[in-house]
């Protein structure tokens, strides 16, 4: 099979594409034949230096798949042959998502959404479940909360508005102003130009941030949080403030593979009320040139390769 590799770590020139040997299921694991595969900054982070995860002999890159199920291994009972699924497996482990094969645990994946073509599925996982993990399982942020999502417009960003507005909650981005009217499209009640404007001059009394950016932002965010507010950061555990006030909770949060919240995130979809936005849909061959578009910081939504 076709599949992309790192045959040494540097930039978005050592992704390269090579024939392997297609994997083969094991007990409960499944065969996905890949049609689109997701790209996310862990992606340009893990090929620049090897860290994070533990790799495989071949090192393969990315997580975020949507596909068809080509064979189930022994114990599989929630998927058939032809199944279209969707998921984020194995990480922070090595998946090898950009590929036109995975193996993933069967428990790792979950149908995809049925109004979502492959290429709008391989969006959601890793970001949808980190917006959801972080805001729901992690914040329980509640109807009538107020929500400051940093980033507002990026992959996780997009996804995280229109999650906490499903849940009720009032939503505050911060995102340039090119950006504010499609966060307002996506359920946004405020936007913040963070060009411009301090959103802690701007925002206060809040209940949840969310924040993808870490270092003196994350401690920023303390200062708008009301007593019980709670500060989720994303990028390391090192972005957790130093000093944190006894009257919020501040944590460093890691996604992890999750089939319940890929159920809840299709259901949302399924509804309306989560919708992917992707800007740039590459070949599989041209992986290298998706990594140097996303590195430059500037995408809204997500970039997605497309495989089959």
């Amino acid at each position: 099979m076709r599949a992309v590799v790192v045959e040494q770590w540097g930039g978005p020139e050592v992704l390269v594409e090579r024939e392997v040997a297609r994997p083969e299921p094991g007990l409960n694991e499944v065969l996905v034949r890949v049609h689109a595969a997701g790209v996310n900054p862990v992606d340009f982070k893990t090929r620049a230096s090897g860290a994070l995860i533990e790799w495989g002999e071949v090192p393969a890159v990315g997580w975020d798949v949507s596909g068809t199920v080509e064979a189930v291994g022994p114990g599989v009972g929630m998927f058939r042959p032809g199944d279209e699924v969707y998921g984020m497996p194995l990480f922070p482990r090595q998946a090898g998502a950009y590929a036109e094969y995975v193996v993933a645990p069967a428990r790792h994946l979950a149908p995809k959404p049925a109004n979502l073509t492959h290429v709008q599925a391989a969006a959601l996982p890793l970001a949808a479940l980190t917006a959801w993990q972080a805001l729901v399982d992690t914040a329980g942020v509640r109807a009538g909360e107020r929500v400051l999502v940093h980033a507002a417009a990026g992959g996780v960003g997009h996804l995280s508005v229109q999650i906490a507005k499903a849940r009720g909650a009032y939503v505050i981005g911060t995102a340039s102003a090119g950006k504010h009217d499609l966060l307002r499209q996506l359920g946004a009640d405020e936007v913040i130009d963070y060009r411009t404007v301090r959103f802690e001059d701007a925002v206060g009394d809040v209940d949840v941030v969310l924040d993808g950016l870490g270092g003196q932002n994350a401690e920023r965010s303390l200062t708008v949080l009301r007593p019980g507010g709670r500060l989720i950061t994303l990028p390391g555990p090192d972005d957790v403030p130093a000093d944190v006030p006894g009257h919020v909770r501040a944590v460093w949060m890691l996604v992890e593979p999750d089939h319940l919240g890929l159920r809840e995130i299709a259901a949302l979809a399924e509804r309306g009320a989560l919708t992917p936005v992707v800007e740039t849909v590459v070949p599989l061959a041209e992986a290298a040139k998706a990594h140097e578009i996303g590195e430059q910081g500037r995408t809204t939504g997500k970039i997605v390769l497309s495989v089959a």
